[in-house]
């Protein structure tokens, strides 16, 4: 059994829970500054908002929606700031309106001076990157050719996972690559469907530790603006992989090697992308669900819960299709709040 080289995980990755007041709120005390941080709306309905350093505070995505990247001024952006510890918000829309609740998870890639990336030509496409090799996560920019190309990340290991969203354009959906569906298929973050498969997405071409292949898909490769979110497994804090459901509420068990802080989930079906955290839940079993794809506030209608956190993995709670449907195929993204194995080893919920 490996021993994680990240003893601190809430200095890689974080979440919290807050309450809105229709002003400025900074929220500290997260162990490292944020490149990127989404968040969401919770007692009610509401666009999830994902912004990062390299796009820039005043630039903002829906991931729910297909809509092209917006800005501040007009509307109003609910990110404003970066912290050395956090991030601050402002406005009185969404997640921070008087009376809401909201929740945000961030994530650390390079901290760069200038917050626009740097300068990488491993590919064919020259890329903007900010990454951070040790909690394998990395921002990339670039420009598209709408033709078969690759593109350097950054990472120094090979993605697992990866988000990519054409910002100019409303018409795009959000294509996620992921190694449990491997390198013929994608899926849409903002969208139920199933994956499905083309050689014009990643050109049937594993990313290698310096690059990733795209193909002419104008959602990941359109002769506009690119972005891509890119993780790598790190022993003891990341992993992304599948499980086949069992139909049961003792369902499947997934060996992480860390008590996860935060997990989504998706079946290869007809089924929303499945969000949990140890903040809107801090014991088992985890009963607050929020969809990626949805712009619903918190379902909290299975008392029983979906999903357990325990000290080495997740552990399935319920046979329905979110997460458990017999047969069924899912993919999953999860990160540590304390390794397994390590100098401050995980203990049980």
């Amino acid at each position: 059994m490996a021993y994680t080289t990240i003893k601190n995980s809430t200095a890689q990755f974080n979440s919290n829970i807050f309450t809105g007041n229709n002003s400025t709120q900074t929220f500290t005390g997260f162990n490292f500054q944020p490149d990127m941080t989404w968040l969401k709306k919770r007692n009610g309905a509401a666009n999830h908002h994902l912004v990062d350093a390299v796009r820039g505070v005043g630039r903002y995505l829906y991931p729910n929606l297909t809509n092209a990247e917006g800005g501040s001024p007009p509307p109003p952006v609910l990110l404003t700031a970066f912290n050395s510890d956090g991030y601050t918000i402002d406005d009185g829309e969404d997640a921070n309106a008087t009376g809401a609740t909201g929740v945000g998870w961030s994530w650390k890639a390079g901290n760069l001076a200038n917050e626009v990336g740097t300068s990488n030509g491993d590919g064919s496409i020259t890329s903007s990157v900010s990454a951070n090799t040790v909690g394998g996560f990395s921002i990339v920019k670039f420009t598209g050719t709408g033709a078969n190309a690759t593109v350097g990340h950054g990472l120094g290991a090979v993605p697992k996972m990866m988000i990519f969203k054409n910002v100019d354009q409303a018409t795009e959906g959000w294509m996620v690559y992921h190694v449990g569906l491997g390198n013929t298929k994608k899926m849409n973050l903002d969208s139920t469907t199933s994956s499905s498969s083309s050689s014009t997405f990643w050109q049937d071409t594993t990313p290698t530790s310096s690059v990733f292949s795209v193909g002419s898909n104008h959602g990941m490769n359109g002769p506009d603006s690119m972005i891509a979110y890119c993780w790598a497994d790190k022993v003891g804090y990341s992993k992304f992989g599948k499980y086949l459901g069992n139909g049961d509420n003792d369902g499947t068990f997934v060996y992480t090697g860390f008590k996860p802080a935060f997990v989504m989930i998706k079946k290869d079906g007809s089924d929303g992308w499945q969000m949990f955290d140890d903040k809107r839940d801090a014991s088992n079993p985890e009963i607050h669900r929020l969809e990626a794809d949805s712009d619903a506030g918190d379902y909290t209608g299975l008392s029983a819960g979906w999903v357990d956190f325990v000290s080495n993995g997740f552990k399935v709670r319920y046979s329905g299709g979110g997460v458990g449907s017999n047969g069924s195929d899912y993919i999953y993204m999860a990160f540590a709040a304390e390794p397994l194995v390590g100098d401050n080893p995980a203990t049980a919920r």
